[in-house]
């Protein structure tokens, strides 16, 4: 229901092999729990008029979190995931302090939840998006290592389940931020109907996802995605150096960090303090002016030719190794030079993909804008909200004794 409702009980079972009483159960415990409501009425054929049914967006609620290179956004959500309050804090000035992050995702799920007059107990869960590798086996949750952030071995979970203020059945997911927004373009935006995607998140770093199985747009236990470390695979023998500390990796020709300095390095008409937004919209008018202003610049325009190139390049690696009937660009750098860049970096995948791979494979722009690492992130609680058939968080029993982190399943 939550993907192709509303949907009639008549219509349930056929969708679910359950028998009429057993639908008509499930439906009745879930209206009860404030998860499913009426959506109207339909006629039947030469029958009586069946009532629609849909997942209540007022049934729960859902945090999505971005910590990005220069912000942290967070979103509060309802259970259709339409966004009802945001934030942002800016990480310029004291980049990727852990305690700082930390400490504006306190105060981000705090204001978010202020400004929708949000009541915390109602949270399904907090997914969060970050740069790096993502660890989960050890005792203190999930421990991140994000080499260009200079975060090694932070145990991120236990330190936002010490500091963010929410009762202490709300879970937290924590994965890469470019699987979330890979998860969110499979589900609602350009992964759509494709069985296998590449997902590709350009920022002032890069990365990108993975995500095989199963068609966007539904919930497939057999569905495995993976983060990539794409933006360090090396496109440049013997070419720039990588904040990772490596050389001619992608990270350093397409990510908005080294498109800034590249532009700068080539004499490139900005301030020394210019950041990396302010620099790459900078650098795409000068390289494409307006119809009737100055000409060209050409040392822009080669910047970026190498860009697409490099970029091209990357793409065809992506395709020869794992596939994808679809290749996305996204990322807030990515969404500002796609479309002028997307063309260059078609023609320029096709040269290096093989043939056959490169003649399945589309490389097109991804549809959900800025914000789809933290729609994404809150797909994480969601995704495992609907595999658990419905079930909302326990609060924990007194005592000492480790509480059952979910509800018994309605069916």
């Amino acid at each position: 229901m939550y993907f192709d409702g509303p949907l009639s009980r008549q219509e349930l079972g056929p969708a679910t092999g359950l028998s009429s009483g057993s639908i008509s159960n499930v439906v009745t415990e879930l209206a009860a729990e404030r998860l499913l409501e009426e959506a109207g009425v339909v006629d039947s054929d030469g029958g009586r008029p069946r009532t629609l049914l849909r997942v209540a967006p007022s049934g729960a609620l859902l945090i999505g979190i971005d910590i990005g290179e220069t912000r942290v956004r967070v979103e509060l959500f309802d259970l259709s995931l339409t966004e009802l309050a945001r934030t942002e804090r800016l990480l310029a000035q004291h980049g990727h302090d852990v305690e700082r992050i930390v400490a504006h995702v306190r105060t981000g799920v705090a204001h978010v939840l202020r400004d929708a007059g949000a009541d915390p107990r109602e949270l399904l869960g907090i997914g969060i998006g970050v740069p790096g590798i993502i660890e989960r086996d050890g005792p203190e949750g999930a421990v991140v290592h994000g080499q260009t952030m200079g975060w090694s071995a932070v145990p991120f979970e236990k330190l936002l389940r010490a500091a963010v203020d929410i009762p202490a059945e709300v879970p937290l997911f924590i994965d890469n931020g470019a699987k979330t927004l890979g998860q969110a373009e499979m589900w609602f935006g350009g992964g759509r109907g494709t069985g296998t995607a590449a997902i590709a998140l350009i920022g002032s770093g890069v990365g990108a996802s993975v995500i095989h199985g199963g068609e966007g747009g539904t919930l497939d236990e057999n569905q495995r995605s993976s983060a990539l470390e794409w933006g360090h695979t090396t496109v440049q023998m013997r070419g720039r150096r990588c904040r990772c500390g490596s050389i001619g990796c992608l990270e350093a020709y397409a990510g908005a960090e080294a498109m800034r300095e590249r532009w700068q390095e080539a004499g490139g008409p900005l301030p020394a303090d210019a950041d990396d937004e302010t620099a790459l919209a900078a650098l795409l008018a000068a390289a494409f002016p307006p119809p009737g202003g100055a000409a060209p610049d050409p040392v822009a325009v080669a910047l970026l030719d190498e860009t697409a190139e490099c970029l091209g390049a990357a793409v065809a690696d992506l395709i020869n190794l794992f596939l994808p009937e679809r290749v996305l660009l996204g990322g807030w750098a990515g969404l500002l030079i796609g479309p002028h860049l997307l063309p260059d970096i078609r023609r320029y995948a096709r040269e290096y993909a093989l043939r056959h791979t490169g003649a399945r494979a589309t490389v097109e722009m991804g549809r959900l804008g800025p914000d789809a690492v933290t729609v994404g992130a809150a797909t994480l609680p969601l995704t495992d909200f609907l595999a658990r058939g419905g079930t909302r968080p326990l609060p924990p029993p007194p005592g000492n004794v480790p509480p059952p982190r979910w509800a018994p399943s309605p069916t």
